[in-house]
């Protein structure tokens, strides 16, 4: 069980890392806005990239809970979709581009390198249920789960592309796009 004071740490961390980005905000910011002392955040954390990651992997494993309930509903696959998009949206809608900068363009090693792990991760199990989607005739059989995960890498890639990210007025609108042109297309909908 995780104690109360750890608990505010990694709330106000994501307040504050989702507003302005890890690079620019210090531990005393996040203790004196968290209202606990240096020695109580180096009780939980031994720095910074240790509480990035720590509210990153909260962040993604609640994401991943909710997307294996939605596979594991029985509502039509385009529906799971939807869904899918959905949490993408509620996932990204306070993420500032400062903070993705800091995260995917002009990040550390350690934390790029630790955020292409849980990408990985993240995408195993989506390969994994693709596979187990197509088999059931819910995805196209003329599409390989192998190029699915192969674009799913790329989307992470486009969302580093300085030139990309200047054509939206935000970088959550550009991965909502990405995801949206990912699971539709181009081609208009029927229900649009």
């Amino acid at each position: 069980m995780s104690s109360p004071k750890k608990k505010q740490i990694l709330a106000t961390g994501k307040k504050l890392f989702w507003k302005h980005g890890f690079k620019r905000v210090t531990i005393e910011e996040v203790c004196a806005e968290a209202g606990v002392s240096k020695m109580t955040f180096y009780k939980y954390f031994s720095n910074k990239m240790e509480l990035v990651k720590a509210i990153m992997e909260k962040v993604l494993g609640e994401s991943l809970e909710r997307y294996n309930a939605i596979m594991k509903s029985e509502i039509p696959f385009t529906e799971k979709i939807e869904q899918q998009v959905q949490i993408k949206m509620e996932g990204t809608a306070d993420i500032s581009s400062e903070f993705l900068d800091d995260l995917m363009i002009h990040g550390e090693p350690e934390m790029m390198q630790y955020m292409s792990e849980m990408t990985q991760k993240v995408l195993g199990v989506v390969h994994t249920d693709y596979i187990e989607a197509q088999k059931r005739g819910e995805i196209r059989k003329d599409v390989k789960p192998e190029f699915i995960i192969y674009f799913l890498n790329h989307i992470y890639d486009m969302l580093k592309d300085e030139h990309l990210i200047a054509m939206y007025k935000d970088p959550n609108e550009l991965a909502m796009e990405l995801t949206r042109f990912f699971f539709y297309g181009i081609a208009s909908r029927s229900n649009e």
